[in-house]
């Protein structure tokens, strides 16, 4: 780090500026402006900045060391003077006097107030809240759009989350903490009103946010899909850090609930179980096959802002204001506070969030009053997580508190059960709260969970994968009943997933020949992808219609092998062993085979029927996608004999046709007994590969 720091500390200018690209000459214009801060809408300056500003804090309080925190406070005077001054080295000397693109710096110069108490950097903060969508207000259409960076309005008259969700979330932040640290309430209406609409209408129950891909953001209300959602972790740590905000400025556990499930679920499935595999997008179901997990990104902003979160946590868990103290998350912990001018020791001992059981030992220095305040989540009443969106199917039982063995029943204030009463040394507080398999309904608004439950247990979601259940986890349904009433949680004892806990439920399974009785395996959604590239679902259907039959089963398909000249890696030539029917030659509901990217180049099939029959007829029906995979400008059918592929005859009426959305039929025309088939197929163009959806052989 400190070889870094020097490296860090050489590159920024003598007046403070620090971006890398302008200081060395060579930005890409359209993303960086052609000079410093002539462009930060897109430019990142500003963004960057902040993110060192956080980093130089967190140095410093870790080690001592103020070199980058002497590089951070020169940048930050240095952009005060840019901004708001004028500075006569840039923007022809008036203040560029706009907020940036994507927010951060806010953030980052609270930090260093925080730090330093020097009120400058809380000012800056303030200011760049607030001359956001007044002194500049973009015009143009998707990432140059009003609403993208949240520039529609001023902050204090926003009251519904858009655009870009990390920039969002950053902003909310920024604007819960400033009016916590100014003890203002400035923006009040502007946060209570976004909290509502991402809790009531655009949060997944992970605690994701930003369901549309191409702008990372939000979509419209109840646009909550599953298999095809965005849910960047970056967003998902946004969610976090806007909560814990929240949290501190209302001292209302309904916000600590909020980031309890974005950091326990979202947050946590970022990143693998070896800690060095990401995820950047967090669907809700996947196919087999999906994207895997990557050890980076071209933009590492995933990643690092995992390594950014996780130390921050430990000071999430407690708050206090010097008279009493609230026990915000719960995990196996020990702290010390000052309270009503005595030093007191707290030892938390618990199994969370695998356990609800929670031991707290105090050791006050003497005997001492004060109030504690335990948190009751919501995930111990009546849903999930705050909001409208999502409810349990049946509330949960009673929670309990006892004081030295003695049971109590104290009163609920905002999320938190209250004991206030003269503490001695070694006192002991005990919190059960019970965890029972929950099923989770969605309101009807969202068309993507309608008929459909998710499990959850403690303030862990949890999912379906294939790798646990012999094949496509989409081929199940469940009572939801019947489910949580039968549900057998246990430890896994090995693999990969060891240590965590696992819930095994009745269910149905759906197959080519009808309905069977089943169970199926459950694992922490934050656990999942971390064995095999298998199918997941995490809402699943209460009814057979919801359910979809595993054609990669092999109770289900026609042949006993297939292989091919080439596949695309994110096909199969399963497809054409498969019972299934196309609805149409661009049907992408199915899994399919195709020889992209081998543009121009013949190819060929092979079937093997496992044992010698006679063959009556062959029908293939091609995959075209009117782009790269188009159907074939011709094909032929080889059948081997002696160990030979020799070309198959057809009748005279027949003809190989190329037909979309048809199966394409041949007929033998002698008797023809054989136990492989190959289809041999010859592409439209050198700029084009061929595919298949299905194929059917009639057989004696």
């Amino acid at each position: 780090m400190d070889r870094i720091i020097d490296i860090i500390a050489r590159a920024q200018q003598a007046d403070g500026y620090l971006y890398v690209s302008h200081i060395c000459g060579n930005p890409i214009v359209g993303e960086m402006g052609p000079r410093p801060y002539s462009y930060v809408l897109h430019s990142h300056e500003l963004y960057n900045v902040g993110h060192l500003y956080e980093a130089a804090v967190a140095y410093a309080q870790a080690t001592g060391k103020t070199k980058l925190l002497d590089v951070a406070e020169k940048s930050a005077r240095h952009i005060n003077k840019a901004f708001f001054e004028g500075d006569p080295n840039y923007n022809d000397g008036k203040p560029v006097n706009q907020a940036p693109g994507h927010e951060e710096i806010e953030l980052g110069l609270m930090k260093l107030y925080h730090y330093t108490g020097k009120r400058l950097y809380l000012d800056m903060a303030k200011r760049f809240l607030d001359i956001r969508g007044v002194t500049y207000i973009p015009d143009g259409t998707g990432v140059n759009s009003p609403t993208y960076a949240q520039q529609h309005a001023p902050v204090a008259k926003q009251t519904e989350a858009v655009g870009h969700a990390v920039r969002a979330t950053y902003l909310y932040a920024a604007m819960a903490e400033a009016d916590s640290l100014l003890g203002s309430t400035d923006y009040s209406f502007a946060l209570d009103s976004i909290w509502h609409n991402i809790v009531d209408t655009k949060m997944h129950i992970t605690g994701g946010l930003g369901a549309v891909h191409g702008i990372e953001g939000f979509g419209p209300s109840y646009e909550l899909p599953n298999k095809d959602t965005y849910l960047e972790t970056c967003a998902a740590v946004g969610n976090v850090f806007f909560n814990m905000r929240m949290f501190l400025k209302y001292h209302d556990g309904q916000y600590a609930d909020v980031a309890e499930a974005a950091l326990l679920n979202n947050c946590l499935s970022g990143v693998g179980l070896d800690g060095k595999s990401f995820f950047y997008p967090n669907p809700l179901e996947a196919d087999d096959g999906h994207q895997p997990r990557s050890g980076w990104f071209g933009t590492a902003c995933c990643p690092s802002n995992i390594a950014r979160l996780i130390p921050q946590v430990p000071g999430y868990m407690y708050a206090t204001d010097g008279k009493q103290l609230y026990t915000v998350l719960y995990g196996s912990s020990q702290t010390a506070v000052e309270l009503n001018g005595m030093k007191v020791a707290f030892r938390q001992t618990t199994d969370y969030p695998y356990s609800g059981e929670i031991g707290l030992e105090v050791n006050p220095q003497q005997a001492v009053r004060f109030k504690l305040n335990l948190r009751i989540p919501t995930w111990a009443g009546s849903q999930f997580v705050p909001g409208r969106l999502y409810a349990y199917s049946e509330p949960s039982s009673g929670w309990t508190v006892e004081v030295n063995g003695q049971r109590i029943g104290p009163a609920v204030e905002k999320g938190f059960a209250v004991i206030e009463r003269v503490w001695n040394p070694g006192d002991r507080i005990q919190l059960k709260l019970p965890m029972p398999l929950k099923a989770n309904t969605c309101i009807e608004q969202v068309a993507a969970n309608r008929g459909r439950v998710s499990f959850s247990r403690g303030p862990l979601v949890y999912c379906a994968e294939g790798v646990d259940n012999g094949g496509a986890v989409q081929r199940f349904f469940v009572d939801a009943g019947k489910a949580v009433d039968n549900a057998k949680v246990s430890r896994i004892e090995s693999g990969r997933l060891a240590g965590l806990s696992e819930v095994t439920i009745p269910a149905k399974e759906l197959t080519a020949d009808g309905v069977r009785e089943s169970q199926l395996r459950l694992i922490p959604y934050y656990a999942w992808s971390n064995r095999d590239r298998s199918s997941m679902i995490t809402w699943i259907g209460t009814r057979p219609d919801l359910a979809r039959v595993d054609m990669r089963d092999p109770r289900n398909m026609k042949f006993s092998r297939a292989r091919a000249s080439h596949t695309f890696d994110q096909d199969t030539v399963d497809a054409v062993r498969m019972r299934h029917t196309p609805q149409s030659s661009s049907d992408q509901s199915i899994p399919r085979w195709t020889s992209w990217p081998q543009k121009g180049r013949p190819q060929w099939v092979e079937i093997d029927l496992g044992q010698v029959r006679r063959v009556v007829s062959v029908s293939v029906y091609w995959y075209n996608d009117n782009g790269g995979v188009q159907l074939p400008e011709s094909w032929r059918l080889q059948a081997q004999a002696g160990g030979q592929w020799k070309d198959v005859t057809i009748y005279n009426t027949d003809q190989y046709s190329t037909l979309a959305d048809n199966f394409n039929t041949v007929h033998p025309a002698e008797p023809l007994r054989t136990d492989k088939l190959r289809i041999v197929m010859k592409p439209r163009h050198d700029q084009t590969c061929v595919g298949i959806l299905a194929v059917d052989i009639e057989k004696e």
